[in-house]
């Protein structure tokens, strides 16, 4: 999926959630942030242009150990330890990326290093996507105003 679909679902959780955390910021912040950080491992999205990632981008393939739930859960462990108010967050945002491209046709391999994988039919950036990214804005721009209602 594209980064903005990413992160109108990513805005939804948070929406969801942030009036149950106590530490708003960093909810806000670590969940926007991870529910776009799986794609550090191509060149072909936005946040994994930088020149500083195309060594992960060697080392690695698109979709394959950062497109894990096998790495999501390793990392929300080991922030659990360093900073606990990041982990959940982490774990939610990184989560919500992983499950919306399970649905696409190019899918994941959750269980990496097994050869499992998990795919739909939602293509990327086509018109289911484009779909789901208005529904998600919809309900986001909802959720906001219910606050002040």
């Amino acid at each position: 999926m594209l980064m903005k679909t990413h992160l109108a679902i990513g805005a939804f959780l948070v929406l969801a959630f942030l009036p149950h955390s106590t530490f708003k910021t960093i909810f806000l912040i670590v969940t926007l942030i991870t529910s776009i950080i799986p794609d550090i491992d191509t060149a072909f999205s936005t946040v994994g242009k930088s020149k500083f990632l195309r060594l992960v981008q060697w080392l690695t393939k698109h979709r394959g150990i950062f497109h894990s739930f096998t790495f999501c859960v390793l990392i929300s462990i080991a922030i659990a330890l360093i900073f606990p108010p990041a982990a959940f967050p982490f774990f939610l945002g990184y989560g919500i990326h992983l499950f919306a491209d399970s649905f696409t046709i190019d899918g994941i391999r959750p269980f990496w290093p097994l050869n499992i994988s998990a795919s739909g039919k939602i293509t990327t950036g086509g018109r289911i996507e484009y779909i789901l990214f208005v529904f998600f804005c919809i309900l986001d721009v909802l959720r906001f105003i219910s606050w002040f209602v």
